[in-house]
């Protein structure tokens, strides 16, 4: 079985045929929101290798206007210099790498100081509306798979499938940690689980966009499943969704 750190396997392939798209709605969208380190960039990304639809990784463009708000000495309680940051950020993601004005930045989001930022600044309405219509973009055929913190309840209310993923704190200090030590960043693991009880606490309670399960969503509790399980499940759940339809 794949560990929740593994790089993606072709271990899935499910091959769909889509009939000619006229618009937007008709490209299906499955939604995967859920806390930090819940396992969901992980099963989001496979589910997309499957399935051959497009990914977006909501919570990078978070991190990204972070870390040119870090980078660039922006204040971060300036919400009007933030929006600025978010507005002209020139990012592409090309094989899982994310590049920032062409340099490969795929490292330094991950970074803690960088992700704890982002949660910061998500908490600006201005800042979250600035990055809706780039995250609406990547809506295209023959399918997208969204995964952040309100893929469901706010940039997708209609996706064909929503899935809440989580799991106990706990585990996702450890699979946190892992992360870290595997990339060669520094961790400790009682930190790692007050950043994360912080941040859900933050992410839960502001005025904007919470995090929570959006209406219709399936919840995935992770906490004991492999990534082969999670990922099958979701499948599973699509494709029920798609013989109904």
């Amino acid at each position: 079985m794949q560990g929740w750190n593994s790089p993606c396997t072709s271990s899935f392939r499910l091959r769909l045929q889509f009939s000619a798209m006229t618009s937007l709605d008709s490209i299906p969208v499955i939604t995967i929101d859920g806390p930090t380190a819940s396992g969901k960039g992980t099963v989001a990304q496979l589910v997309a290798d499957a399935l051959h639809f497009h990914y977006l990784d909501s919570g990078a463009l978070y991190r990204l206007t972070a870390l040119s708000a870090l980078t660039g000495n922006v204040a971060l309680d300036d919400e009007t210099a933030l929006v600025d940051v978010a507005g002209a950020l020139k990012s592409t993601f090309q094989g899982g790498e994310v590049f920032l004005n062409g340099d490969n930045v795929s490292m330094a989001i991950r970074a803690e100081k960088v992700g704890n930022t982002a949660s910061k600044i998500a908490a600006f309405p201005a800042v979250r509306q600035a990055l809706v219509e780039l995250q609406l973009r990547f809506r295209e055929a023959p399918g997208l798979i969204a995964d952040g913190r309100d893929m469901g309840t706010v940039i997708f209310p209609n996706a064909c499938l929503k899935v809440f993923l989580t799991a106990s704190a706990e585990a996702r200090a450890e699979r946190r940690y892992k992360q870290l030590i595997g990339k060669g960043f520094s961790a400790n693991m009682h930190d790692l689980l007050k950043d994360l009880n912080e941040r859900d606490a933050r992410d839960a309670n502001r005025a904007v966009a919470p995090l929570k399960p959006a209406e219709g969503a399936y919840l995935l509790d992770t906490s004991y499943l492999t990534v082969n399980q999670a990922v099958q499940q979701v499948l599973d759940w699509y494709g029920a969704v798609s013989k109904s339809a």
